[in-house]
């Protein structure tokens, strides 16, 4: 067996102390700008975990119910456990002017029974009986909330505060329903929003927000970066990627080190990866660590012996679920605030689809993810879960564990490259979308906006063609319907929230979703896609229906036909493959983040640079410069402004400034280094 690994890309930092200093108000520095904020009616807080989005919350939240004649604050979360994030916080020890209290009656994610019943449920009434109260705050899950909001209307939360955790979600629950919900809030203009994320982008790379919904938010951003070197004991963060042939349990042991406090995340059941046996994948890692001893009778963890330094290991698996009443103590004995700051507590953790998302165990080492994650969003999330600061705690690591790609090595590099950009432009809270369809029936004429290649647009054949700019593929179709400008906005900017409703419908999903041999394709894509359609968007026409219906079943027609292309390749391109699908925009960036290629018998290493503060700044500026649109002779004005601001501040000027002059500047700077750089390279090409 062959095994290659990619050592990892090492974030540096300056180790300043800084994230965890507190003001006279007991604010750390993100919490502090976040406050400055604290009027706008919407306000968005991209920033990384544990870096204190929820206590920020708690302190806008308190200004606003206090100051700004809001009634009352709702916050909201994607899953119950995440609810414990916003209980009681004595604020007012600290050098704050009041208290966060959320009486026991208003947390409903400790109410028991489920969290999607309708107005029938206790929950659900509960969110009536506090609207129609005194009281100040409750908490609630994103489902207990949407289903409040279409029981009682978007009236109901007229001046209240609706504050959103985990907002990435926000286009991704059921149908979307919980985005067109907050459009309505949005559009109504009573309620005030605050959203709270720490990864702006979504999996499926569908945008969070419209860009009009967007512009009215004020936006504070606090960067992984900024979070990161502003710690007090951690110094590093190591991002890598190991490749495997053959069985991953014939390899892991390579990289599990039981010396650290470690999450593996296994594959799931339906990835090339796994073995289709999740629990005796537990029993093989368990036996990579050592000897099986018994399970503790108070917490349940498995009690193992290493096999080498005879340290009796505790291990929580969180894979297991045939008991529930099991899961729950192993949850529960995670959660208990009595051993938070007990290192010893815990010593692994085997999780499937759990500990990702909002689970918090400052401890954390080292993330070990089996099997290539094809969503951004996740492999952030779960770079997230070790880069909590804790006492002795000086460094901390993500490794993906993947099968070795059955490809040419240049291949390969690119594709680390892309990844490792891609995830740096995330780490810095930017939106890595891949490309969106746009259709277009044959013929039809150039599409502005989109570039048809060196012979351009010809008639009497299919053109493909693409705005680098936007993210966009414009390909056309013979006999597809033309559409509306109703319809034609819906395919711009909610054509994959269709595709979602398709992909997410009971009955879709019950009948197959075009692979089952009992059923007829057009009665999924003529029948059922049309429903959707038309329950959407009742006041459609019915030609612009079919026209919706048509594009959203090309967009899915496209996505299936490349699964079903890459599995025939071969499993093991999904690096490659799941690359070309979410880093379209940061393969346009001339970030070279590989320091060398080593060849070692048959196989070869990657090397990474360092990711330390001046790759990253050099990563958002170039960002930047893409984004910003001012000519080449503004850039240069707002470049010279910038070299005062530099001379009398005794710093550059701040890309995450949230003074909007000061912002304007690092465009400015960005911009006019991008245009400095074009030249230089059209230069050299004109000398060869």
């Amino acid at each position: 067996m062959s095994r290659v690994s990619i050592p990892s890309v090492s974030i540096a930092t300056s180790h300043t102390g800084r994230s965890t200093h507190v003001n006279e108000m007991g604010m750390r520095p993100m919490q502090e700008r976040v406050y400055q904020m604290r009027g706008e009616q919407y306000l968005l807080i991209k920033s990384p975990p544990a870096s204190g989005k929820s206590r920020a919350l708690m302190y806008v939240a308190l200004d606003k119910l206090t100051n700004q004649g809001v009634k009352q604050a709702l916050i909201v979360v994607p899953e119950r456990s995440i609810g414990a994030s916003f209980s009681d916080e004595p604020l007012a020890a600290s050098g704050f002017w009041a208290d966060w209290i959320v009486k026991p009656r208003w947390n409903l994610c400790a109410m028991p029974g489920a969290d999607d019943d309708r107005v029938s449920s206790g929950k659900v009434k509960a969110v009536a009986e506090f609207l129609a109260g005194d009281d100040k705050a409750l908490v609630c899950t994103h489902a207990t909330f949407r289903f409040a909001l279409e029981a009682y209307g978007a009236g109901a939360f007229d001046s209240r505060l609706i504050a959103i955790d985990e907002f990435h979600h926000v286009s991704t629950s059921d149908n979307n329903r919980l985005g067109a919900q907050l459009k309505e809030l949005l559009d109504k203009g009573s309620a005030h929003v605050v959203a709270m994320t720490g990864s702006y982008f979504r999996g499926d790379a569908v945008a969070v927000l419209s860009p009009d919904d967007e512009a009215r938010f004020k936006t504070v951003v606090y960067t992984y970066y900024e979070q990161l070197n502003g710690y007090e004991y951690l110094k590093s963060l190591d991002i890598g990627y190991w490749f495997y042939t053959g069985n991953y349990l014939e390899a892991i042991e390579e990289v599990l080190n039981p010396e650290l406090k470690t999450i593996v995340h296994i594959p799931s059941v339906n990835s090339s990866a796994s073995t289709t046996d999740k629990h005796e994948e537990v029993s093989a890692i368990l036996s990579v660590l050592g000897e099986w001893m018994e399970r503790d009778p108070k917490t349940d963890f498995h009690l193992v012996r290493h096999k080498e330094t005879g340290r009796i290991l505790k291990v929580a698996d969180l894979v297991d679920d045939t008991d529930g009443n099991r899961r729950s103590r192993i949850l529960g004995a995670l959660r208990d605030p009595a051993h938070r700051n007990d290192r010893d507590h815990v010593d692994v953790i085997i999780a499937l689809g759990m500990a990702k998302e909002g689970f918090d165990w400052i401890w954390c080492e080292h993330a070990l993810t089996v099997g290539y994650r094809n969503s951004l969003t996740e492999i952030v999330q779960i770079i997230g879960r070790v880069t909590r600061d804790a006492p002795g705690k000086a460094s901390a690591r993500f490794t993906n564990l993947i099968a070795e790609p059955m490809a040419a090595q240049s291949d390969v590099v690119e594709a680390v490259n892309d990844t490792l950009k891609a995830i740096a432009a995330s780490l810095l809270m930017e939106q890595v979308l891949a490309p969106k369809f746009d259709f277009s029936p044959k013929n039809a004429g150039p599409q502005d906006g989109f570039d048809y290649g060196q012979e351009g647009y010809q008639e009497g054949r299919t053109n493909v063609g693409v705005d680098e700019t936007n993210g966009r593929i414009n390909i056309e179709i013979t006999g597809l319907k033309e559409i509306s400008p109703e319809a034609a906005r819906i395919c711009r900017e909610d054509l994959n929230d269709v595709i979602a409703a398709v992909v997410q419908d009971k009955e879709t999903i019950s009948k197959g979703l075009f692979d089952n041999e009992n059923t007829l394709p057009q009665e999924t894509t003529q029948v059922r896609v049309a429903k959707i359609v038309r329950e959407r968007y009742p006041e459609l026409s019915e030609d612009d229906v079919e026209a919706v219906r048509q594009r959203a079943v090309a967009a899915l027609t496209l996505v299936q036909s490349a699964q079903k292309q890459e599995d025939k390749i071969h499993a093991n391109l999904g690096l490659l493959q799941g690359i070309k699908k979410f880093v379209l925009h940061v393969r346009e960036l001339s970030v070279d983040l590989i320091d060398a290629i080593n060849p070692f018998g048959e196989a070869y290493s990657v090397l990474a640079r360092s990711m330390n503060a001046e790759t990253l700044r050099q990563m958002q500026e170039k960002i930047a410069a893409r984004r910003v649109t001012m000519s080449e002779e503004e850039a240069r004005d707002f470049t010279k402004r910038a070299v005062v601001f530099k001379r009398e501040r005794s710093r550059p000027p701040s890309l995450s400034s949230n003074d909007p002059w000061e912002k304007k500047l690092a465009e400015g700077v960005a911009a006019y280094t991008e245009y400095v750089r074009r030249a230089k390279a059209a230069a050299a090409k004109e000398e060869v």
